[in-house]
Formats: structure tokens, sequence, C-alpha cells
């Protein structure tokens, strides 16, 4: 399968689509929020060059020769988006790739994350053949760690020092959600 047009998945309340240079203010207030970057692999961005730079990057995921996608997460009734969620290193030999997320501060406690990963999850393994789709979550990412198993995912291990980012190694979590313990309408 290739990714060439980008997916629009819509749920009841929101819209996974792309991100475009509109999105660029609206994704520097995401990712150049240290306290919402603290957790997510990345230093954060210092201006809204760095985010547009960005857009570009998630544009280059479908001319990748393992494309993935990395979907804007915009409630319907809102202009701009909240937050983003995409399946990325994907492994077509092996039917698997990895599951990425960030989300505003502010649209956090609404369930926008949990519906968008659902939408995100179930499209990853209808439309791309996945059997598996991992996450790495930081040990200390409470919040994280909940949302992943509320999604079924089961922990598998730790990777030491598998991160580098606010210049310094971090070990992340292992967590992976295979296609035959998935079920959309259970999670």
């Amino acid at each position: 399968m290739k990714i060439a047009d980008f997916p629009v998945i819509e749920t009841e309340r929101l819209l996974l689509r792309e991100i475009v240079h509109a999105d660029v203010p609206a994704l520097f207030a995401i990712h150049g929020d240290p306290e919402t970057m603290k957790w997510f692999g990345v230093d954060p961005l210092v201006d809204e060059a760095g985010a547009a730079k960005l857009v570009d990057l998630f544009a280059s995921y479908r001319s990748q020769p393992n494309p993935g996608a990395r979907w804007g997460i915009q409630v319907k009734d809102q202009a701009s988006i909240v937050g983003s969620c995409g399946l990325f290193a994907w492994n077509r030999g092996w039917h698997k790739c990895t599951l990425g997320y960030e989300l505003h501060p502010k649209a956090q406690g609404w369930g926008y994350m949990k519906e968008a990963l659902l939408a995100c999850i179930d499209w990853g393994f209808q439309n791309m053949e996945l059997n598996r789709i991992e996450a790495q979550v930081h040990p200390r990412n409470a919040a994280s760690i909940r949302s992943v198993e509320r999604l079924g995912f089961k922990q598998e291990g730790l990777s030491r020092q598998l991160g580098f980012w606010g210049g310094q190694y971090h070990d992340m979590l292992q967590f992976a959600l295979i296609k035959q313990e998935w079920s959309m309408g259970e999670a």
C-alpha cells in the first residue's frame, strides 16, 4: 500500500487530517512547550521556523520507502489542531510500525487522544496490513502509560538509554498491541 493521498479520518468529535503550514502556530504551541515535550523524545522547538520544518517532516513520511502518517487532531468545531498522532517506522516485511502522539495541555482531559488513537490504530490495522503496533513510553510518563494500556497495549520490557533529549539518555518502556488482541469497541 502506498500512502500518496493523505487519509482523512473522521470520528464523532474529531477530524484527523494532514498537518499543513497553516498549523505552524498551533504546532509550535505544542512542540515549543517544555512541559508538553518533557517525555516526547525531542527537545522543545525554539521558534515557528522549527514548527514549519516539522510540518515538512511529517509530510515527508508518505514519500519514504516505508511510509507512515501523522495526523493533526482537530476538534470539529475548532479551526486549529490540538495535537497529533501517527504511525511511523513502518516495517512492511514484519507488518509492524510505531505509534506516536502528543496533545496540547489545554486539550487534555477531554478524551480527545483516546478517540484519536482508537481511529488511528484501527486505520493502521485495516489499511497498512499491520500485525503489531509498538509504542515507546518514558517510565515516568504515567499518563501515557495509562493511555496505551487502556488501548490494549502490553508492556514487553525496558529499552535502556534508547532516547536522547534534554542533554541526557533516557530509558523507554516498550509496549505493543497485536492485531488479534485489538477490539476497537472494547478499548
